[in-house]
C-alpha cells in the first residue's frame, strides 16, 4: 500500500468503509427482518391458528412464512457477496447466482398458480432452468481446474468475476 499514490490510497480506504457501512446496513436490516417475521408468526398463531379451517388456508399461511425466511437468506448471501468483494475485491459469480436463485424461488413461492398465466410460468421455469444450468457450469469449472490446476487465480471466465 506504500506505493500507491493519495488518491488511490484514499479510494481504498473510502471502498473498504463503504462497503463496511453496506454490510451494516445489510446486518441490520436482516436482523430487523428477523424479528418482525418472528412477531408476524407469533401474531399469526394467536390470531389465526384455530380459524385455519382447510388446506388451502394452511397453504396460503405456509407460503407466507416461507416467504419471509427466503427473504431472510437473500440477506445472508448479499452479505456474504459484500464480504467477498472487500476481502478479494471480486465478486463471486457462485455467490450471485445463488441469490438469484433463491430470489427466484422466492417469487415461486409467492406465485398463485391458480391465476398466474402460462406465459409467466414458462418465463420463471425458463429462468429457474437458465441459473441452475449456470450456477452447475460454474461448480463444474471450478472443480475441473481445481484438479487439473489449471488456474490459480479465477478470471473473469472463472468462478470470480471483476
Amino acid at each position: 500500500m506504500n506505493d500507491l499514490w493519495p488518491r488511490e490510497r484514499f479510494t481504498r480506504v473510502f471502498e473498504k468503509i463503504a462497503l463496511s457501512g453496506v454490510q451494516m446496513l445489510l446486518m441490520a436490516l436482516i436482523v430487523l427482518g428477523l424479528l418482525e417475521l418472528i412477531y408476524l408468526l407469533v401474531r399469526g398463531i394467536q390470531a389465526h391458528l384455530m380459524a385455519i379451517g382447510s388446506v388451502g388456508q394452511l397453504h396460503a399461511a405456509m407460503q407466507q412464512g416461507f416467504a419471509g425466511i427466503l427473504l431472510i437468506l437473500i440477506g445472508l448471501e448479499l452479505i456474504e457477496t459484500v464480504r467477498a468483494y472487500l476481502h478479494g475485491h471480486r465478486v463471486r459469480l457462485e455467490i450471485v447466482m445463488v441469490v438469484a436463485v433463491i430470489a427466484v424461488a422466492r417469487h415461486i413461492v409467492d406465485i398463485d398458480l391458480k391465476s398466474a398465466n402460462g406465459v409467466t410460468l414458462l418465463g420463471v421455469a425458463a429462468l429457474i432452468l437458465a441459473l441452475t444450468t449456470g450456477y452447475f457450469l460454474v461448480r463444474h469449472r471450478a472443480r475441473t481446474d481445481r484438479t487439473t490446476g489449471a488456474a490459480t487465480a479465477p478470471g473473469p471466465d472463472r468462478e470470480e468475476i471483476d
